[in-house]
């Protein structure tokens, strides 16, 4: 019955289904704060092989090949569009080695294990080694939030994702280029000019595409609402004609055009990189799924033995290998590469590029490559699932870990946020307080608060600024403007909700407020920076009380009737920053962080509060 339910279910059904799982399956990860990859496989095993109600090559026929092509395609110019140049040189030497030794080291000890432990053909260890380099920018930014890592470690793990999705993906393609050449010529001469002829054709298409887009947008050849639309249709098209042209050609020259456009320094590159991320969570969530439905008993049952042997071979012998000898004679600590040689996530492009190939090696005549897809997922199921438990405590053990809150990034140097970052600190919060006045600076760096000196906003400051560290900003220097293009341009990055700033003088009047869209929320009570700064010039600051089960927080009140609530931190240490719409939890063992005179009182009776 689960059959012929299956084969009955209408195509827009199943596209509904597919989009409804993977989004689903996302935002209950993010609830749960689990792994995205590891629910989305769930449910497309679930639906496909486990209850037999969704059957993507059934329901959806001739149109999955070309929609799974193209999705991997715009997720493959979407990894190429994250590959800057500058950011690369400009790059610590960990990175670099990672990259330059790692990548080449990496793809050849896939390789190997893949042959020698998982009895695979030359041919197809080829392919899918090269896509194995990739450790998943998609996986590794979610686990490093979790996890909280110290800076350098973090940044290492983070650029050799960012930087190695695109190298990883075009190893693979110009691995699968090669096999397809040797495997339709009939000398080495011929496949060596196939092979010569494809690169040429698809760098040349990618470039010259990348050129055009890039020159159309500066001169302002295109309006800014059509540019994500003409954006797409030029990278549809280069797919489609470097496809035709030379077949499977499309994916290196789409790769090749976003490495082209990352470099170009367009006006318009973020709000384009962002729109793009968006189109690449749902593209990627969809082949997630499909990939996963359309696994069948009979292909899960060829991972047997040697697979396990090689998942543990990959995840404990070659990745360990790998970052060992890139980082040998550096300057990076031992514990350090240790942690990073076994954090090694790979993501959903492995998967993607390993269903579309895999299917690709079979037609082409490579029987074994029909494991990729299967050995693939359980790759990625086994890397994050170990990876996401075992990061934190491993990091803990090596000395690596972070502060258990996530940090505040205070933007705009003062008296208010130098007493605000001394009494974060005071409970065990990671404090940054940045400004581009160094005058400003001065205060919170003799206090001995972190600063960074520079645009929050600036290159410098995603270089240089672990931003995974840190869970909130806070933007209340005395510029208003700056304090709402800060939290307008931290807000996806960091989540609108913990993102705030001071209220502007003049918000009341209707002329002066600003749209719902624009901006954070409102922090401190709803105050502006002069209203703050005037009750600092009155000897106020920053203070924290806790509550218990004889001082409540009526008692609070009543005895600090003008206390202005800033934040509150609860009994396991989690941070609650307070706009001004919030209510304080009445709980014993929360403290209330609050603005309010320094009468130098006396403290109440110990038991009744414990004032920092």
């Amino acid at each position: 019955m689960a059959v012929e339910a299956a084969a009955g279910m209408p195509p827009v059904m199943g596209f509904a289904l597919v989009g409804a799982l993977g989004v689903g399956a996302q935002w209950l990860a993010w609830r749960l704060r689990m792994p995205a990859i590891v629910l989305m496989l769930l449910a497309g095993l679930a639906v496909g092989p486990g209850l037999g109600i969704f059957d993507p090559r059934e329901d959806i026929g001739p149109l999955m090949q070309p929609m799974i092509a193209i999705a991997v395609a715009i997720i493959l110019f979407e990894g190429g569009l994250t590959l800057n140049i500058e950011s690369l040189r400009s790059a610590a030497v960990g990175v670099r080695r990672l990259v330059f030794v790692g990548a080449p080291v990496g793809w050849l000890g896939s390789t190997l294990a893949l042959h020698y432990v998982a009895g695979l053909s030359w041919a197809t260890s080829a392919v899918f080694g090269g896509i194995m380099i990739v450790t998943g920018p998609t996986v590794i930014a979610p686990l490093l939030r979790q996890a909280r890592l110290r800076k350098r470690p973090g940044q290492l793990l983070q650029w050799e994702a960012i930087v190695n999705d695109p190298i990883g993906a075009l190893a693979a393609v110009l691995a699968f280029e090669l096999v397809l050449v040797m495997q339709a010529s009939e000398t080495i001469g011929d496949a060596a000019f196939s092979m010569l002829s494809g690169i040429t054709v698809a760098t040349i298409l990618g470039l010259a595409a990348g050129w055009a887009l890039s020159e159309a947008f500066r001169r302002a050849y295109v309006p800014e609402y059509m540019k994500v639309p003409v954006l797409f249709a030029v990278l549809l098209g280069v797919f489609a004609l470097s496809d035709y042209v030379l077949h499977e050609s499309g994916l290196l020259a789409v790769t090749v055009m976003g490495i082209w456009m990352a470099n170009a320094h367009l006006p318009s590159y973020t709000e384009l990189r962002r729109f793009k991320e968006h189109a690449t969570v749902l593209l990627v969530s969809g082949v997630f799924i499909l990939l996963a439905a359309s696994m069948d008993i009979e292909t899960l049952s060829k991972l047997s033995w040697p697979a396990v042997f090689f998942l543990l071979a990959v995840i404990f012998v070659v990745r360990p290998l790998t970052v060992m000898i890139s980082l040998a004679f550096s300057n990076v600590p031992m514990n350090e590469r240790f942690l990073v040689a076994f954090t090694g996530p790979r993501g959903v492009v492995l998967v993607a590029v390993a269903g579309l190939f895999g299917e690709r090696l079979v037609a082409a005549g490579i029987e074994d490559a029909a494991v990729l897809s299967p050995l693939a997922f359980a790759l990625v199921a086994a890397t994050v699932v170990l990876h996401g438990f075992s990061l934190r405590p491993f990091a803990r053990f090596l000395g690596l870990a972070g502060g258990d809150t996530p940090g505040v990034i205070i933007v705009g140097g003062s008296q208010f946020s130098t007493s605000l970052a001394q009494e974060l600190q005071k409970h065990e919060v990671e404090v940054l307080v940045a400004d581009s006045n160094r005058a400003r600076l001065r205060r919170p760096r003799e206090a001995g608060v972190p600063v960074f000196f520079g645009d929050i906003l600036s290159e410098a400051a995603e270089h240089g600024v672990e931003l995974m560290s840190f869970g909130r900003v806070v933007a209340i220097s005395d510029n208003e403007a700056y304090n709402t293009l800060v939290a307008t341009d931290l807000a996806p990055e960091f989540g609108r909700d913990n993102v705030f700033q001071l209220k502007q003088a003049k918000q009341e009047n209707k002329r002066h407020a600003l749209p719902p869209s624009l901006g954070g929320r409102p922090f401190a009570a709803g105050m502006s920076f002069l209203e703050i700064a005037r009750h600092m010039q009155a000897r106020w600051e920053v203070r924290s009380t806790r509550l218990t089960e004889t001082f409540t927080l009526e008692d609070w009140q009543e005895t600090n009737p003008e206390a202005i609530p800033l934040a509150e931190i609860g009994g396991q240490g989690a941070l609650r920053l307070l706009d001004e719409n919030a209510k304080l939890k009445a709980e014993a063992g929360t403290r209330i962080l609050w603005l309010g005179p320094n009468n130098d009182d006396p403290a109440p009776a110990d038991g009744d509060a414990a004032p920092a």
